[in-house]
């Protein structure tokens, strides 16, 4: 059994699909493992590191991939990778099939077998190889981290002789995995944190961890949450109570953080230029969504955009990348628990059981053909 773990060739993604530690571990079950070199550089794992763990390197991608059964990387391959993936090659990284089902069918047309981790169901079971929110885990935090790096004032409330500092007002929409972290780091670093979400269950969720609650809580918003824990989409006439609510807080908010995301969609617009324009100047709203299209209105991908009235739009993509050495070690160990499912631990051979749930809803490709169904091209 061999696997590969290859570089990205996206400049702008720095983490890595494994580190000295899994690579061990891949070992334990029986695997040779090959990595790139270079694969780990940005994410602080050198060459030798890995060499150190019992992993083999290679000078490129073809090399590293050849005759590989399993291929581990962060993101999906690129067209030009490939060619260099042995037909039938399991292919395990974050594939981002919604919009892109061209590069779908690439894959399909290669002959491999593309796993998307971001498809993990949320069951107990499958909780320690949920990518989603063990990345989301820390741009959560990282957000919160910007917003006070690029917030000119202190945080926390200070006593001093010379007069009191006040805490500044830090507003989190969405409470899901990155809400709740950004939540708990705000609270951390001394901040009068508010929150908002459509989901009831999160209402509790966010006061345990010592924030205000602000939402419409009417009929519609006690059945605004999806049977597998996302929020759904809401009403025109929900949107417009709750946006009017949400305007008159922004207006009061030192660093809005936003967090909403709906798989496979647009981001939700959250916050309007309106309500940007209500701000007051030195305000800070940093935006996580910001690569599905974003929800602060004028938001643009890696660039801090300020407003007329002195607001300042953080837009940083790929926030998990700006931890890359934390945010890879969690992937990696992610990526593990995975594998450790495909594996036959008594031959210690490759044994997928195609049957098995976790794979049925990961599996995007499979013997030339795309299987999932959520990604079929659409008949004629």
């Amino acid at each position: 059994m061999r696997i590969a773990v290859l570089s990205e060739t996206d400049p702008a993604e720095p983490r890595v699909a494994a580190v000295p530690e899994t690579v061990k571990k891949y070992k334990a079950l029986g695997a040779e493992v090959t990595v790139q070199s270079g694969a780990g550089l940005k994410a602080g794992v050198p060459d030798a590191d890995y060499e150190a763990a019992g992993a083999s390197i290679a000078p490129d991608a073809k090399a590293a991939a050849d005759g590989a059964d399993i291929v581990l990387k962060v993101r999906r391959p690129a067209a030009e990778e490939l060619p260099a993936l042995k037909r039938g090659a399991i292919v395990i990284a974050i594939m981002d099939p919604y919009g892109h089902e061209d590069e779908v069918k690439a894959m399909a047309d290669a002959g491999v077998s593309a796993i998307a981790m971001e498809l993990m169901p949320r069951i107990t079971r499958a909780q320690v190889m949920d990518v989603l929110s063990s990345q989301a885990n820390l741009a959560g935090y990282r957000a919160v981290v910007d917003g006070a790096a690029v917030y000119g004032r202190a945080l926390p409330m200070m006593m001093t002789a010379a007069g009191t500092v006040p805490a500044a007002r830090i507003f989190v929409m969405g409470a899901g995995v990155a809400g709740l972290q950004a939540i708990a780091t705000a609270r951390r670093l001394g901040a009068v944190v508010t929150a908002t979400d459509v989901r009831p269950a999160a209402k509790e969720q966010v006061e345990s961890l010592g924030a205000k609650f602000v939402a419409v809580e009417d009929e519609e918003f006690k059945q605004a949450e999806t049977a597998g824990g996302y929020a759904k989409e809401m009403s025109a006439e929900y949107k417009k109570k709750q946006a009017e609510l949400v305007a008159s807080h922004i207006a009061k908010q030192d660093i809005v953080v936003t967090t909403a995301l709906i798989p496979g969609r647009p981001a939700p617009r959250l916050v309007t230029a309106d309500m940007v324009a209500a701000m007051r100047p030195g305000s800070v709203l940093v935006d996580l969504a910001v690569e599905r299209g974003g929800n602060v209105e004028g938001v643009k991908a890696d660039e801090i955009v300020e407003t007329q009235n002195g607001v300042k739009i953080v837009g940083y993509a790929n926030v998990p990348g700006r931890l890359a050495a934390t945010s890879s070690s969690l992937y990696a160990r992610n990526l593990y628990a995975f594998v450790e499912t495909l594996v036959d631990k008594a031959s210690k051979a490759l044994a997928v059981k195609w049957d098995d749930e976790l794979v049925k809803a990961t599996c995007l490709t499979r013997d030339g053909a795309v299987v999932h169904p959520n990604f079929q091209p659409k008949a004629a």
